[in-house]
């Protein structure tokens, strides 16, 4: 009996991250909602805001640039500001605005900024760097095109590299990229359709080279089901056509002779 790819990737991928699972889940890195005092403190913060750090680890590029303006504001759970915004001219004359350039969020309210993401002189974002865990070293990056994602890289061992890629097209999952072995190349390429997984490219001997392709024989169905009805379709819709057209149904057939 065929796997399906669920279960393959089940098979293959998490026994190789088992101490992945063991090491997300110890040491209270879960996330809590803001304010519950519940979440981890990064190395050197404080859930007490009387003892933030006078460092917050500023992601934002802006000290010693008065070009720029700084706003910061409270969030919601907050009792200090721990969203600041980052603001430059743009333009001349009539044309001349403010426009964001950078933001960054102290989301577990230790007074240590942990996300940050920057914009293009339209207002776009471009960029996003975030500590997930608290642990002082970020583990997620975002690279957005035209303000859309593009790209989402993530950090799974906590060594400060990615080893999950995962890449969009017009904001939708299309592929994949998995390194299982954490040596920086991956080993496993998942593909997507339309959002959904259809077919897995495994590396066994982790040379670079795919090994095997396993395929999802329950969306193959389904892809080659569609296709027929889609055919079906068009045959019905040129065998209709003169009807539609205006012209009787026996339009194309000979009169019979007197």
């Amino acid at each position: 009996m065929k796997r399906s790819l669920a279960s393959f990737i089940a098979w293959s991928i998490v026994p190789v991250g088992l101490g992945l699972v063991v090491a997300c889940g110890g040491g209270n890195k879960e996330r809590a909602p803001i304010g519950t005092g519940t979440t981890a403190v990064t190395p050197g913060g404080s859930h007490d805001p009387s003892k933030w750090p006078a460092d917050d680890r500023s992601r934002c590029d802006w000290r010693g640039k008065p070009e720029l303006e700084i706003a910061e504001t409270a969030g919601p759970g907050a009792l200090k500001p721990n969203v600041r915004r980052v603001y430059r001219m743009e333009g001349e004359g009539d044309s001349r605005h403010k426009t964001l350039v950078c933001r960054e969020i102290d989301t577990n309210l230790d007074g240590i900024k942990d996300v940050i993401r920057t914009f293009n002189a339209k207002g776009e974002a471009v960029k996003e760097e975030s500590d997930r865990d608290y642990d002082g070293k970020s583990d997620v990056w975002l690279t957005f095109v035209d303000g859309r994602i593009a790209e989402e890289d993530l950090d799974t061992n906590h060594d400060g590299n990615p080893d999950v890629w995962k890449f969009y097209l017009d904001g939708q999952l299309n592929r994949i990229r998995r390194d299982r072995n954490f040596d920086g190349k991956a080993d496993v390429w998942e593909i997507y359709t339309k959002g959904h997984l259809e077919r897995v490219g495994v590396d066994d001997t982790f040379d670079g080279h795919v090994d095997r392709w396993d395929r999802d024989e329950a969306m193959k169905y389904a892809q080659e089901q569609d296709e027929k009805k889609a055919l079906a379709a068009m045959d019905a819709g040129v065998a209709a056509a003169p009807v539609d057209a205006g012209a009787p149904a026996d339009a194309g057939a000979k009169k019979p002779k007197k």
